[in-house]
């Protein structure tokens, strides 16, 4: 240090001039404001001032790929509308994080709702895919709940983020993945792969035919959806959306529910802000909330 002495805990402003000085590009807090403001509008997500330094890392990729120098042409690269680079600004930025069975309660509950209404069809619907591992166990749990590979269910498979979504698609995994899985489910539901696939697994056609990818924005002014959901999975997304997108969101969500449907949500999301569209009924379950009469 210039003054001889070491410094081993820097001032926070201190420790902020040399990251910047350390940058590639030139990223302030006014690009900051902007990255926030176009995520929020694509996609309803909130990003916080601690994902400044997330932001710029994930999206100084993109200036990279494109040759570009400037934080400004990029972001004015994404505001004039270009359909393919808005989809890789919302996929930069999408969180995934996921595993099978992931908040295992939700899945024995499920399996316990589908096996009490008995023959279906079931419709379910999973909002947030990501690659896969939650869509997957969903189909697993409707196999086992019915004793039957070809259980009388369909599931929708959503993602706002289309990378992920197609890895989701291919139902392959390395094998670590399924590690945690038990030795039944690993046999009954995976195929492992050899030779130049040594080290993969891959989802057995009979799940593969259960489940539906579509990409889909829960901001969208129109899902495309007829309804009748007797669950719908919308796990750990919400934590992303400010509290009055939580409550549009839902208001979108939970009319696509049929009669005593359940919407299961993530461990850390609590609705209690929005009791005139759902009711809790479990350990972070709801149901639609009974309308008052007219």
């Amino acid at each position: 240090m210039p003054d001889g002495h070491p410094h081993p805990n820097p001032l926070p402003d201190e420790a902020a001039a040399r990251f910047r000085e350390e940058r590639e590009f030139a990223f302030d807090e006014r690009d900051f404001r902007r990255v926030a403001r176009l995520i929020r509008e694509r996609a309803g997500i909130h990003l916080s001032a601690h994902k400044r330094d997330m932001a710029y890392s994930r999206l100084s990729r993109r200036l990279r790929a494109l040759a570009l120098e400037r934080f400004d042409d990029y972001l004015d690269l994404v505001e004039s509308g270009d359909a393919d680079e808005n989809e890789q600004f919302v996929n930069a930025l999408t969180t995934n994080l996921t595993s099978f069975f992931r908040e295992a309660h939700h899945f024995d509950a499920l399996a316990g709702q589908l096996r009490a209404a008995g023959r279906g069809p079931h419709a379910l619907w999973c909002c947030a895919a990501s690659t896969g591992e939650e869509p997957w166990s969903l189909a697993i749990t409707a196999c086992e709940a019915f004793g039957t590979l070809a259980p009388p269910v369909r599931i929708l498979a959503s993602d706002i983020d289309t990378a992920v979504l197609e890895t989701a698609a291919r139902g392959v995994y390395p094998l670590e993945r399924i590690a945690s899985l038990s030795p039944q489910r690993r046999q009954r539901f995976f195929q492992r792969g050899s030779g130049p696939n040594a080290g993969l697994c891959r989802v057995k056609p009979e799940l593969r035919a259960l489940v539906e990818f579509r990409p889909l924005n829960l901001l969208g002014a129109d899902y495309g959806l007829r309804g009748g959901f007797a669950a719908v999975f919308c796990r750990n997304v919400m934590i992303y959306f400010d509290k009055p997108t939580q409550h549009e969101v839902l208001r979108r969500v939970v009319p696509l529910l049929a009669p005593g449907g359940l919407l299961y949500a993530g461990h850390s999301e609590s609705f209690n802000h929005a009791l005139d569209v759902v009711s809790p009924c479990g350990r972070t379950t709801y149901r639609a909330a009974a309308r008052a009469p007219a």
